[in-house]
């Protein structure tokens, strides 16, 4: 038997050629613990933990409206192209964030598009002088790529702009190499390690210090980036912003009525195609 530090959602762990693997909860699938495991492997598990009660459920859910779901892996831990829930399925990218509408089961996702940017924007808590710029953007080079095992080269961004910290991270899948980590595999971890819901084995979250201060993450937000743009329709829009483009149509309307109204009383009309 071996200890997981990589991954703490899986079983059955065994010693093989010197180095630990075990099966990830509700896959099945074997795991290298020497490195990150799939996203897509951990949301499986993470379900089954939330329906068996053990895990807690996340407070806030922002970068994601769909949430938690149980996701179709392939056998190497990838996402399948298409997913279900029941009778309604959807399209998704390589971090298994949904890039269509919701269909009925005869939707077609031809292949699995690529999130080649994600950006990771965090905000810290208010503070009455800013953070060294240098200073933090080595501390999150030094953590992703020692602690997540990213290569330094998918790091292409780490921006401060009081009280928002800002990392960008590019990777085309002719970049990835064999058995290096994933971009949004690291995006997860890193994810659930700021919201103390870390999933390595010692259960310890990332503890941010700049220049030997701790400092507090407020709000955390991912973005993710397709090689191929998201295909959603006017029915995705939020209410929100549903609600401004009606705002918008009234006062163009409105001020078409108006000038109408003003030409007439002059006497002159003068037709105008809008």
């Amino acid at each position: 038997a071996c200890v997981c530090e990589k991954n703490k959602r899986v079983t059955n762990c065994r010693m093989d050629n010197g180095r630990c693997r075990c099966e990830a909860i509700g896959s099945g699938v074997t795991v290298d613990c020497t490195t990150l495991t799939s996203k897509c492997l951990l949301m499986k598990a993470e379900v089954m933990g939330s329906k068996s009660g053990r895990r807690e459920k996340p407070k806030d859910a922002f970068e994601d409206t769909d949430g938690l779901y149980d996701p179709e892996c392939e056998n190497n831990g990838t996402f399948k192209a298409k997913q279900c829930n029941g009778t309604t399925c959807w399209c998704v990218n390589t971090a298994g964030v949904r890039r269509t509408d919701k269909h009925d089961t005869d939707l077609k996702c031809n292949q699995l598009v690529r999130t080649t940017w994600i950006i990771i924007e965090m905000k810290h808590a208010e503070r009455n002088s800013p953070l060294n710029a240098e200073s933090l953007k080595k501390f999150f080079t030094d953590t992703i790529t020692n602690r997540y095992l990213l290569d330094g080269r998918y790091i292409s961004n780490v921006l401060y702009e009081k009280p928002y910290i800002t990392i960008d991270l590019k990777q085309n899948s002719s970049d990835k190499s064999l058995g290096g980590v994933d971009i949004a595999d690291v995006a997860y971890y890193f994810e659930k390690d700021v919201k103390g819901q870390s999933i390595f084995h010692n259960n310890a979250g990332l503890n941010v210090s700049i220049d030997n201060e701790d400092v507090k993450l407020e709000k955390t937000v991912v973005y993710y980036v397709d090689e191929i743009a998201p295909e959603f329709s006017m029915k995705s829009l939020t209410p929100g912003l549903i609600a401004v483009i009606v705002v918008v149509v009234i006062a163009i309307v409105a001020a078409i009525v108006v000038l109408v109204l003003t030409r007439r009383r002059k006497g002159k009309y003068v037709k105008a195609e809008v």
